[in-house]
């Protein structure tokens, strides 16, 4: 057989493998991947790659040996990992019991998913896929340690004033959900990871699971349309301003001006000159390939470059964020309480 023909046989071969992979991925009357359905990003796989992990696919074998050792939701406890959730219909736990990581207040909810994160087929370490180290290329090292402490210490464990409302975090006061749900980089976290996408040929309406964010994105023509489309630089709202455009089979979203609290509390710093470049691609029946890069000069040294994927989800669910909660009602009233000793004080020189 002639060189030519292996060629043009491969060539055919290619065009079937084409053929077949674009008649697997539901498309619209007008011709575009669908990217319309429910879906979910629910995985163990963290933004940056865990200390001695040294490369970002691992065999099934290496990605289930990981996943058994994850801890959840910062508890330490061995016998707290990601297949010991609690029974859903093991009843109430025994009160004033100590098997809090298994069936106490946290645990009864908390689903980040089962596995590693897979991507096109591999199992994944980490979401950064640029840098080659799966870490964040922050500039300063120091104030970015600064700001996760400030971050972990006032807003994961409370400890903070609190002495009015504004104070909690922002996902605290079920403005926005936490952990980067609703993006731009939409991240998995310990459970709500559920969204529903509805495409049209002028919008992509993303609905968020936690705290029920909507992301309404137009839709635009050409990237130059888009971009000159952008909204003034001083509305910042949650989530960021973002437009998107077409690139071949790819619906390509870029976000600017994330509000300032955002940035500050997101899992990832951004500053107000950030711009988070998203890319959604229908890969198949049941898979979107999902890519994002964030561009920050004055955070980072470098684009950073992330990738997860979205499966098909049974549905988006109530996220009824802090119903019957009392704790912030409490933490005020002792403010005020406070207040009140203090002012019923007889003052120096009075």
């Amino acid at each position: 057989m002639s060189k030519f023909t292996l060629t043009l046989s491969a060539a055919v071969a290619a065009l079937a493998l084409a053929s077949v992979a674009q008649a697997a991925t539901p498309m619209t009357a007008s011709g575009k991947p669908d990217l319309t359905g429910t879906w979910s990003n629910a995985s163990l796989t963290p933004l940056a790659r865990a200390k001695g992990i040294d490369k970002l696919e691992v065999t099934p074998e290496e990605a289930a040996k990981i996943a058994a050792n994850t801890s959840v939701a910062g508890i330490e406890d061995p016998g707290f990992r990601n297949k010991s959730y609690s029974d859903p219909n093991a009843g109430a736990p025994e009160k004033g019991g100590s098997d809090f990581g298994l069936k106490g207040y946290d645990g009864g909810w908390v689903a980040p998913g089962e596995a590693l994160a897979k991507v096109n087929g591999k199992f994944r370490t980490s979401n950064i896929v640029e840098p080659a180290n799966g870490q964040l290329p922050y500039k300063d090292m120091a104030a970015a340690a600064k700001r996760a402490q400030i971050r972990g210490v006032t807003y994961a464990t409370g400890n903070a004033p609190y002495e009015n409302p504004e104070e909690t975090a922002i996902s605290e006061r079920c403005l926005i959900g936490f952990g980067g749900t609703g993006g731009p980089g939409m991240l998995s976290v310990l459970y709500n990871n559920n969204y529903q996408f509805v495409l049209t040929d002028s919008h992509l309406a993303i609905l968020v699971e936690m705290a029920h964010d909507v992301r309404t994105i137009p839709i635009f023509a050409t990237a130059a349309q888009a971009k000159a489309s952008h909204q003034p630089a001083v509305i910042k709202p949650w989530l960021g301003d973002s437009v998107a455009w077409w690139e071949g089979p790819t619906l390509v979203v870029e976000t600017i001006n994330v509000n300032p609290l955002q940035g500050e509390n997101h899992p990832f710093y951004l500053s107000p000159k950030a711009k988070v470049t998203e890319r959604l691609t229908r890969t198949g029946e049941k898979e979107i390939a999902y890519q994002f890069t964030v561009d920050d000069p004055h955070t980072y040294t470098q684009p950073w470059k992330a990738e997860l994927s979205f499966y098909p989800s049974p549905g988006v669910y109530e996220y009824a964020c802090h119903e019957g909660n009392y704790g912030l009602e409490g933490i005020l009233a002792g403010a005020r309480a406070r207040e009140a000793e203090a002012a019923s004080k007889p003052q120096a020189g009075r």
